[in-house]
């Protein structure tokens, strides 16, 4: 997965777990950004009574670089509170919640949001903003659209905001991709003889809980201009997210100093890349101390077991021994000026995992969801957008696709080209504006019975 469950310590720790992260350029709203962090993976949408919500005792952040260094320039704050309405029932609801502040939805949350400068200086821009319900069915939310609409609210700073439960947006085959590699766009050719099956998206049918929000360009370039030269250095941001908790833990209570426990910005980093002894540390640091994992991205465990689980189908991928400068290019530096043709994300040399979005390249017209690999600028890895098959993209860097970039004597084996998920994305209905992914499934619905 992007990030569900991806190290032993945080897979104990839904509430916490960073899932998936997007930054793109808004398609209906061009001089704006858009960055949309998940949380709580595999959701069922009929978990109830107590469905699900987010951690009162978790510091939620997205993170913003804008200098090149791979430091936080801004950081946005999310902390939640939950209230109780009615004590003397079991019930999260006790008839249909038709507002945000109707008297039968009896377990609610709001949030504050806290901008964060480099310099330390903060600013509340927003409090006891409202967090629409979970999607419980038919007759408990029966409007659900304009539940969550209500929840979309403009900051007097600027910015707009959503925190609250959608569908999962990210798409991939897990039960083919976790049986020893089983790429079913391949499976003739792997090691194992399996029979042949149709790709299936793990993930349809389970929500998460997404923190969203849309930024006007002007507040995130370093000297607050409008980003219009794509070559410039100041139209690039990197961009993560992150989740802390309080170091002690007394009784119910916590008390302490905030310490990171999960991390994300590019889509499956720690879950492919970084070995399984050192996914917990990884969650704890900044990105700007990512060296220390380069070697994991340069000479990437997956590039050498493709060939060994597609006897003959990878035989250039197997000769390939130099380090990988085309995967650490594209998910630890961004992609310099002369790579590819009119188009760079750089934002320096220091080794970190962030997503880059080159801010002055406007939405595509006609977006394809394989992003710059198939000629689209404005998608992965230039930012991630919620339609982007970040799978299929990496998957295909890893078959050695992208090292032909800084190699042009290198060809890519033809199996490269057909790794993927055999999925498209299609299925999740994507909205047209902000918060842009889809409504989450309901518990009557697409509960356990309803994916029989």
């Amino acid at each position: 997965m992007s990030s569900h469950r991806e190290a032993p310590e945080i897979s104990k720790d839904p509430v916490a777990d960073s899932t998936d992260l997007y930054a793109f350029v808004s398609p209906d709203k061009p001089d704006t950004v858009t960055i949309i962090a998940n949380y709580i993976p595999l959701e069922d949408p009929a978990g109830g009574p107590n469905f699900f919500r987010f951690g009162d005792d978790v510091l939620y952040e997205i993170h913003i670089s804008n200098s090149g260094d791979a430091k936080s320039d801004i950081t946005y704050q999310f902390t939640f509170t939950t209230q109780i309405t009615n004590p003397n029932t079991f019930l999260y609801n006790t008839g249909p919640i038709s507002s945000l502040t109707d008297k039968n939805w009896n377990m609610r949350q709001s949030y504050s949001v806290t901008k964060v400068l480099r310099d330390g200086s903060s600013t509340v821009i927003g409090s006891n903003i409202p967090c629409p319900p979970c999607n419980i069915g038919p007759r408990s939310t029966p409007k659900y659209d304009a539940l969550a609409q209500a929840a979309v609210v403009a900051l007097p700073s600027g910015e707009t905001v959503f925190a609250g439960q959608r569908a999962d947006g990210f798409f991939v085959d897990l039960g083919s991709i976790f049986d020893l590699g089983d790429l079913r766009p391949l499976q003739s050719l792997h090691l194992i003889p399996t029979p042949a099956a149709a790709s299936a998206n793990s993930l349809h049918n389970f929500n998460v809980h997404s923190i969203a929000i849309q930024i006007p360009k002007l507040a995130l370039t370093p000297d607050g201009s409008m980003p219009t030269d794509p070559a410039s250095p100041k139209s690039v941001i990197g961009v993560w997210t992150s989740a802390s908790r309080q170091k002690a833990q007394v009784g119910s209570t916590a008390a302490g100093p905030f310490m990171q426990v999960s991390r994300l910005g590019n889509p499956l980093i720690n879950e492919v890349v970084v070995p399984m002894s050192k996914k917990d540390l990884w969650n704890t640091l900044p990105p700007d101390q990512d060296g220390q994992f380069a070697d994991a991205g340069l000479h990437p465990e997956l590039a050498a077991l493709l060939p060994i689980l597609y006897p003959g189908a990878f035989p250039n991928l197997k000769a390939l021994t130099a380090p990988r400068q085309d995967l650490a290019a594209i998910l630890f530096t961004g992609i310099p000026s002369g790579v590819v043709p009119n188009f760079q994300n750089f934002t320096g040399k220091t080794i970190a995992d962030m997503l880059r979005l080159n801010m002055a390249i406007p939405p595509s017209a006609n977006p394809n969801n394989l992003g710059l690999v198939a000629g689209d600028p404005a998608g992965f890895p230039n930012g991630r957008r919620v339609q982007d098959d970040v799978v299929t993209v990496e998957l295909r860097a890893v078959a050695g696709l992208t090292y032909p970039l800084i190699d042009k004597t290198f060809t890519p084996d033809a199996a490269a080209s057909k790794v993927g998920t055999g999925l498209d994305g299609t299925d999740n209905n994507f909205l047209p504006s902000f918060p842009y992914l889809g409504v989450p499934y309901d518990g009557y619905g697409t509960g356990a019975l309803g994916r029989l």
